[in-house]
């Protein structure tokens, strides 16, 4: 079997940018017409997410504009054509790729619809080659990252000496509801901001990077209330059920225990976290279940606080953030993530 790498991560940020208090206003003016009191608690689940500052395809004036799905939309496709282009550039760059050299192009996203999917687009616009297989990756929400290193991992095991690019963009601004004042729009409004992300990965030899020692997917049973979007005439209108965190925590000792057990290893092995942070409330649960065996998850926390949840996206740049540090030969790492379905997605590293 062949032993797959990833060579490097690459991100790429959105033209827009600000401060969740420079946001503040804009919610308070949103949301004059309610309640005082639902106005101060929105006000108050804004500045407690754990969100200082976020990116986004549309200024803010933009994102609380009424607008059709169809503008919405079209603002989507433009924009992740441009930002999937600049990030696989960077990352070919940053591993001195030829882009012709590219054997898979994995691409991820789920908060627009566009058909041919990104990958079509950026066989063109980076000069891939015209026998590069595709694979695009739409539906399944925050965990897809991890599910991109997944196909790729399993691509690339049965092909040796190959190359795969995971793109994923995401923009959930563009799903945001400007009439829905459902808590689920709440919660998702101050957590979401938008971003893109490239990770190489290849089965060639005698690679630096990582080495991919197992992969898996775990489905919570009769699940699928928990997360995803609705498609209304006004968009993608989210579904989070609150109950997230405590289904979580009670599937935690199933999902990471058995796992690392099947690759000979166990949780108080592996040196590194690299988990996606859903939300603050996420965060907090998984901190309590690996607090307690004495592990951090700093660099997802401080992930969350620079650049909010970018859905598919935000794990691969807790990923890279591993990718630029000094690690240890032999030392392991825990890629986890969750998503709509409801799944969690782990991948075990070895530097």
């Amino acid at each position: 079997m062949e032993q797959v790498h990833i060579v490097s991560v690459a991100k790429q940020l959105p033209k827009y940018n600000r401060k969740t208090s420079d946001i503040i206003p804009f919610v308070n003016l949103w949301l004059s017409g309610q309640e005082d009191r639902f106005r101060r608690k929105v006000v108050k689940i804004f500045e407690g997410a754990g969100v200082d500052h976020r990116y986004g395809i549309m200024d803010i004036d933009e994102v609380f504009a009424a607008a059709s799905f169809e503008d919405k939309n079209t603002g989507y496709v433009r924009e992740v054509k441009q930002l999937g282009e600049q990030v696989l550039k960077k990352a070919l760059a940053k591993s001195n790729w030829d882009p012709e050299s590219i054997d898979f192009i994995i691409t991820v996203s789920c908060t627009g619809i566009m058909i041919p999917s990104l990958d079509a687009y950026l066989i063109n616009a980076v000069g891939l080659s015209n026998n590069v297989v595709r694979l695009p990756v739409t539906e399944m929400g925050c965990a897809a990252g991890v599910s991109g290193l997944i196909y790729a991992t399993n691509f690339l095991k049965a092909n040796p000496g190959k190359r795969a690019a995971i793109v994923a963009v995401e923009s959930p601004t563009a799903t945001f509801q400007l009439n829905d004042y459902s808590m689920a729009n709440m919660v998702s409004a101050a957590i979401f901001g938008d971003g893109a992300a490239c990770a190489l990965l290849s089965s060639e030899q005698n690679l630096a990077g990582p080495k991919i020692l197992g992969e898996e997917m775990y489905h919570f049973p009769d699940a699928t209330h928990l997360m995803g979007f609705d498609l209304t005439n006004t968009g993608l209108k989210m579904i989070l059920d609150p109950a997230v965190p405590e289904v979580i925590a009670e599937h935690f000792p199933k999902i990471v225990h058995p796992f690392l057990e099947k690759h000979g290893t166990s949780i108080e092995k592996v040196n590194h976290l690299v988990f996606h942070p859903g939300g603050k409330k996420i965060v907090r649960t998984v901190e309590e279940l690996f607090g307690k065996l004495g592990k951090n998850i700093d660099d997802t926390r401080e992930v969350l606080r620079t650049y909010g949840n970018m859905s598919s996206v935000t794990v691969l740049y807790v990923l890279e953030r591993f990718l630029e540090k000094d690690i240890q030969k032999g030392e392991q790492g825990l890629v986890l993530s969750f998503g709509p379905g409801f799944s969690a997605q782990r991948v075990l590293l070895e530097w």
